[in-house]
């Protein structure tokens, strides 16, 4: 099969189209023929090393968090699916990999694709999608008329969380740019903010939930939109000791991630708010969840770009731009 190799962690690194076996199977696996893949900025992350520690994927290795695709093979402990199925998922730290023809996927993270939208579509989902349920419903738990501040609604975990929001019956602001206010409007958001020409800060207060995935620079901005108790949710970081536990870290690794986030979590406390760094992780049941959402209709992907396989670096280039609306996603020609 053809498949994308990381030869080597380097910033902004070439990567190598090799021709590859079909990959291993165990027991409780589907391998999945691959028509479509998700390209996110974590990717870029990854290739480039900045995950390591967290991550210590061990060169040479295939890159890509999320697939839509159809199973071809199931391994003797599968129940819930069969060849033919057509399915997506983001599969599990470790064993991830969908640039690629083929994949295994551990059949716990896997779900039916959605039947109202395409492969390309259904490949935008998995990463975002539980990236955002994850943050909403299962950290924090929100609630209706509950407020929460989605930061940079454009953007592939702003779209997908903007909706979802929405769908619990919240108070939606965000942030974009100028041409994309319009966007996220569509998408439900009640208060949108140019960030090119206002602060959020002064405009926001009150808040329940700040879902943050910008620079660490802005997290004490975003902090002092929180009404006491309120709670922050980062997707960019900094870890801080409770994932570190979550991850079964060596003590070294705690206590980096302690140091990492000392600042952030003092500047909370004597704001009287909580903070959280949440790293998502393969869920297919949740999945299935976000399936019955995008049926029923409140939910529907945004894609801005499908490149060709053969065109991933592209595709990866256009991400880092940062200007993505929505995801963008290649798509495997079987």
């Amino acid at each position: 099969m053809k498949a994308f190799v990381v030869d080597k962690y380097k910033k902004k690194g070439a990567l190598r189209l090799a021709n590859l076996p079909e990959p291993e199977m165990q027991d409780d696996d589907v391998l999945v023929q691959v028509r479509a893949a998700g390209v996110n900025p974590l990717d870029s992350r990854v290739r480039d090393g900045e995950f390591k520690l967290i991550l210590p994927y061990r060169p040479p290795f295939i890159l890509g968090h999320d697939v839509a695709g159809i199973v071809v093979r199931v391994g003797r402990n599968v129940r819930r699916f069969k060849v033919g199925n057509e399915v997506y998922a983001r599969p599990r730290d470790h064993r991830v990999g969908t640039f690629a023809e083929f994949i295994a996927v551990n059949e716990a993270d896997v779900a039916p694709k959605p039947k109202n939208i395409s492969m390309e579509e259904a490949a935008s989902i998995p990463l975002v999608g539980l990236t955002a349920w994850q943050a909403l419903v299962e950290v924090g738990k929100l609630k209706p008329g509950q407020k929460v501040f989605i930061q940079a609604g454009s953007g592939g975990v702003g779209t997908f969380a903007i909706q979802l929001a929405k769908h619990l019956g919240t108070f939606v602001a965000t942030t974009t740019s100028t041409k994309n206010v319009e966007l996220v409007k569509s998408l439900g958001a009640d208060l949108v903010i140019d960030y090119k020409t206002r602060d959020f800060e002064k405009v926001l207060s009150g808040y329940d939930l700040v879902l943050h995935s910008q620079e660490t620079k802005t997290i004490a901005k975003s902090l002092r939109v929180l009404k006491p108790g309120g709670l922050l949710i980062s997707i960019s970081g900094p870890p801080d000791p409770e994932f570190a536990k979550e991850q079964g870290m060596n003590l070294f690794l705690k206590l980096v991630m302690r140091l990492l986030s000392r600042g952030v979590r003092k500047k909370a406390r004597s704001l009287g708010v909580r903070f959280s760094f949440l790293f998502m992780r393969a869920q297919g049941q949740q999945l299935r969840e976000i399936t019955s959402l995008i049926e029923s209709g409140p939910i529907r992907p945004v894609v801005d770009k499908v490149f060709p396989f053969e065109k991933l670096g592209d595709a990866l280039a256009y991400v880092e731009a940062g200007h993505a609306m929505g995801k963008v996603v290649i798509a495997v020609k079987q």
